[in-house]
């Protein structure tokens, strides 16, 4: 008889999950009708139920992930149904082996597994018979089946467990990675940019820049791009149209009266103490000089944020008020009674009464309300316009007969200016098809747009006059390499031949201790990796896009014995050994289901499916 164990048990506990909470959630779906099974693995069939609860638990699972429901067609477009079914044959494929073989659990180990499941016993605690054949009945389970299904189970954690049980990948491997990892190079370095030429680049003429077009013309590519026309509203093209009532302007003054009428205030810290003696002694040790009051929040354990009141009038100060409108900036004044006891309090800011009068606040006003009032003459348009395009309307005739302003963009997913720097518009233009109906998006400040795309042109060849630009600043940046590169040769030759960088009027940067995930600023891309190919004494030239770097390799250091070392080859051979483990199993089940051979009914499979409809 097998020996129990926590393998065991898991599988039992997983079981029933299966069974119980899976079947639960699939209750209700109909499987009526004379289909029993999808098809078979060796001698094992593949139930029908088994399909749909483990079917049901995947789309279950994902909803609970993401917050929303998954319909069962998202889940066939991710593939999840094929995933499933590979799965269930994959898991058939294990137990036809154990038949095969003639591993299984025995009567005893069976019974001591259903005599601990919780749900079948009673309220003593106790197995409940009755109880248990009635909630396999409530499953739709013969109490067959189940123990079938336990038996399988146990058998295919008893073979998974023979397969990856004293798995391990050689110390060896772990140890090099993290001697790989952990090296680290000294070396010394310098830049030369385009400050440090010698000579100044000449300027190219055309016919330069022509043959150097000409030579380079498979690196200028245009990329996809949509022309597309739009209407656009912006709610500030009708600003001019708003007009504002002062009684408007007036009650909105009312409402914003706490921001723009504001009695006399003070920025306040306030340190509670839990009786008056202690507030007093710490006033009385102030007073003499014998501590500070940034000491006196410390000693508490406290910060000056946890004490900070923030700005404040004299009423919400209660009977302490008086005393600290009555302090200058910087004063400690107390102990005063407060809502929490006995404080000091300190006064780090004296801010004025504020009274700016309507004829003050009007021009901020009015600029706030025409701008919100512009908004919603914008979103009360947007209907009728957009039934106008449903009705056939042209972004022509609706930039003609109304405030919508027409326009055209070469777009590229690179355009990020005017109407492209709204994400709404991006989307959309990303999005356009030829043919497409034009219709009205939202802008994120209030604006409206509609567009329509007239053409789409693929990546293609760029002509010169398409990329005149940056064909000069590509000429000119080549130059400045290749001149740099060249008075980088001279100084590695003078290098070479003893002299140091200062020696030659060069600033050498010293690094030591870099690792190969290093990051040095300044430097090409690429340039820790090209350090660490380089052997001790080594002089190398590094070309980056707009300056050159010249390098020596000081001292190769290899990786040392820490305590983080040794960490992480004991973090690396756990993780190794595990996916060896899960390799070698996964070879050895795709192995067995070739061995047992499959045969899958799509029929049945269909007839399944749209039950999840």
């Amino acid at each position: 008889m097998a020996k129990k164990s926590g393998v065991g048990k898991t599988a039992m506990w997983g079981l029933m999950g299966l069974l119980f909470l899976g079947l639960g959630g699939f209750g209700a779906v109909n499987l009526t009708g004379n289909i029993r099974t999808i098809g078979t693995v060796g001698d094992k069939s593949i139930d029908v139920d088994t399909y749909a609860r483990q079917m049901q638990q995947e789309l279950n699972a994902i909803s609970q992930q993401t917050g929303s429901p998954m319909s069962f067609q998202q889940a066939q477009q991710l593939g999840l149904d094929r995933a499933v079914l590979q799965r269930i044959m994959r898991d058939r494929a294990l137990d036809n082996e154990a038949t095969e073989i003639g591993l299984s659990i025995g009567d005893e180990e069976l019974r001591e597994r259903i005599l601990q499941v919780p749900a079948f016993q009673g309220i003593n605690g106790e197995f409940d018979r009755e109880g248990y054949a009635q909630s396999l009945r409530s499953a739709g389970l013969t109490e067959a089946t189940f123990e079938t299904s336990l038996r399988e189970e146990a058998a295919r954690q008893l073979l998974s467990g023979a397969i990856i049980s004293g798995v391990e990948m050689p110390a060896v491997y772990a140890e090099t990675l993290v001697s790989y990892v952990g090296e680290e190079r000294d070396f010394t370095w310098a830049t030369f940019d385009e400050a440090a030429l010698e000579a100044e680049i000449p300027t190219p003429d055309a016919e330069t820049l022509q043959a150097y077009f000409d030579e380079n013309a498979d690196s200028f590519v245009l990329p996809a791009t949509k022309k597309i026309t739009y209407a656009w509203l912006n709610p500030s093209d009708i600003i001019d149209q708003v007009e504002i009532p002062e009684e408007d302007l007036r009650a909105e003054y009312d409402a914003r009266s706490d921001q723009y009428n504001q009695p006399e205030r003070r920025l306040v810290e306030r340190l509670v103490f839990a009786d008056q003696q202690s507030a007093d002694q710490a006033a009385a040790a102030l007073e003499v000089g014998g501590t500070t009051f940034e000491a006196l929040v410390e000693e508490r354990g406290l910060s000056l944020q946890d004490i900070d009141l923030g700005d404040v009038t004299e009423a919400s100060l209660g009977a302490a008020g008086a005393d600290i409108f009555a302090a200058q900036a910087g004063d400690v004044t107390g102990p005063a009674t407060s809502n929490l006891g006995p404080a000091l309090f300190r006064v780090n800011a004296v801010l004025p009464a504020q009274n700016i009068t309507f004829e003050q606040a009007e021009p901020e006003l009015r600029d706030a309300l025409v701008a919100d009032r512009a908004v919603r003459i914008v979103a009360a348009q947007a209907e009728d316009l957009d039934d106008r395009l449903a009705g056939g309307a042209t972004i022509e005739e609706l930039a003609t007969e109304s405030d919508m302003v027409l326009g055209q963009i070469d777009w590229t997913t690179d355009s990020s200016h005017g109407i492209a720097a709204y994400e709404a518009f991006r989307q959309a233009a990303a999005t356009v098809n030829a043919g497409d109906f034009p219709q009205i998006e939202e802008l994120d400040d209030g604006g409206i747009v509609a567009l329509r795309l007239d053409e789409a042109l693929d990546e293609r060849p760029a002509t010169f006059d398409d990329v005149a630009d940056e064909v000069t600043k590509r000429w000119h940046e080549e130059q400045v390499i290749t001149a740099l590169t060249a008075q980088a040769e001279t100084a590695k030759q003078a290098l070479e031949a003893g002299s140091s960088l200062p020696e030659l009027g060069l600033t050498a940067r010293e690094e030591t201790d870099q690792m190969r995930s290093a990051f040095i600023g300044g430097t090409p891309t690429g340039f820790m990796n090209e350090v660490f190919e380089m052997a001790i004494g080594d002089i190398r030239i590094i070309e980056g896009e707009t300056s050159v770097v010249l390098v020596r390799l000081d001292a190769v250091n290899a990786a040392g014995d820490s305590e983080e070392a040794t960490a992480l080859v004991a973090q690396l051979r756990t993780q190794q050994n595990e996916a060896l483990a899960r390799g070698l199993f996964d070879i050895f089940a795709d192995d067995a289901l070739l061995r047992a051979g499959q045969s899958i009914d799509p029929n049945a499979i269909n007839a399944v499916n749209v039950n999840f409809h």
